[in-house]
């Protein structure tokens, strides 16, 4: 980005959430958020294994609380958002609290995207959507972006504390998903300086938390940054985003691949491919890591915190490379600082494939 001459686009673009609340034990102050948004109905969402959060949250909110949906799941089917939204419409929510994970976050946005109430946040992995007006919603396979500021929360509740049961696979797939967030934003030409700055200190954040968090899950220091660099990368996030998400949202949406681990598995090598475009963009992130290359400090990240590093590992047929293909480049958004052909996706899959080390 020219830093002396810059166009950015307004309405859900580097917009977050205007209430943020972070540090062990804030959960307790759900009550208070809800308030803040003036409702007297909230309904809490969560997936069907985050139903005792969901019930812990609603002991919370007391009265002003009118039900619990335990419906979320991964990657935002269009039908479950659909049958969520009339459910809330029918229970006279006028609030909505999501708590969990990425698919309860995304459920509260696809209710939301049609009927429009304020949402408190509680992420309880580092998948930074709370932070964001945008949310992939799959439909007939295919997993596409939709944005709206109605899908911005009105407040995030961030407490560490929440993290401590994830399982270690999950957290740290999550948090490369984080890491993800951070690097893609760096280089596009609609992040804004102040996200850029975020989502290189993020990145450096969740490099140096990731493997202290898997050395010892008990650190709480350590995961309150972890978390910390999630939620930097959330905000970075709000900037747009480019093959790194494409790619990744491809490989869940259509190929069922879990959320972080879609983009953990093709990070290293998509930002292996994009420093040799966006050298100037990344030059302070890779100042700051040992030998200079961000691909595979991000593979090495990821061998250090016990993740599967090859596509092949998690049952991706690699017939299914075409394709996959195809789907990313028929869906690319045109910020990607490199070239999106079939050619160099195709590439990028065959070495996530492969797990070879950038």
């Amino acid at each position: 980005m020219n830093r002396t001459s810059f166009s950015l686009p307004g309405g859900v673009y580097n917009a977050v959430p205007p209430r943020i609340v972070f540090g062990a034990g804030s959960l307790a102050q759900v009550l208070d958020e809800v308030e803040h948004t003036g409702a007297r109905r909230a309904l809490v969402l969560s997936t069907p294994g985050r139903g005792f959060l969901a019930e812990r949250v609603a002991g919370l909110l007391g009265e002003r609380c009118v039900g619990i949906l335990r419906d979320a799941v991964s990657q935002v089917p269009i039908e479950i958002a659909v049958a969520a939204r009339e459910k809330a419409q029918a229970m006279g929510a006028d609030c909505l609290v999501s708590v969990g994970g990425g698919a309860s976050i995304g459920l509260g946005k696809g209710i939301a995207l049609g009927l429009p109430l304020p949402i408190v946040a509680i992420p309880t992995t580092y998948s930074g959507s709370e932070m964001t007006g945008f949310c992939g919603i799959t439909i007939d396979g295919v997993k596409r972006m939709h944005t709206s500021l109605d899908m911005l929360a009105s407040a995030v509740i961030y407490d560490p504390e929440l993290t401590a049961t994830l399982p270690a696979d999950v957290g740290a797939a999550s948090a490369l998903n984080a890491l993800a967030h951070c690097v893609d934003a760096i280089y596009v030409p609609t992040v804004s300086p102040m996200m850029a700055l975020a989502a290189i200190d993020g990145a450096r954040v969740l490099l140096d938390a990731l493997p202290r968090v898997a050395a010892d899950p008990t650190d709480l220091a350590a995961r309150s940054d972890l978390l910390y660099g999630a939620m930097l990368g959330g905000a970075a996030l709000t900037g747009g985003f480019a093959l790194q998400h494409g790619l990744a949202h491809t490989l869940g949406g259509s190929f069922g691949i879990s959320h972080g681990l879609a983009h953990a598995l093709v990070l290293p090598h998509v930002a292996a491919y994009n420093a040799r475009f966006a050298a100037d963009r990344l030059a302070p992130l890779i100042a700051s890591i040992p030998g200079g290359n961000l691909g595979r400090a991000i593979f090495d990240t990821m061998v250090a915190t016990g993740l599967p590093t090859s596509l092949a590992a998690v049952g991706f047929d690699r017939g299914d490379i075409d394709r996959a293909a195809a789907i990313t480049v028929e869906t690319d958004n045109g910020l990607n600082p490199a070239p999106i052909t079939r050619d160099a996706v195709r590439a990028i899959l065959e070495d996530a494939f492969a797990g070879r080390r950038p």
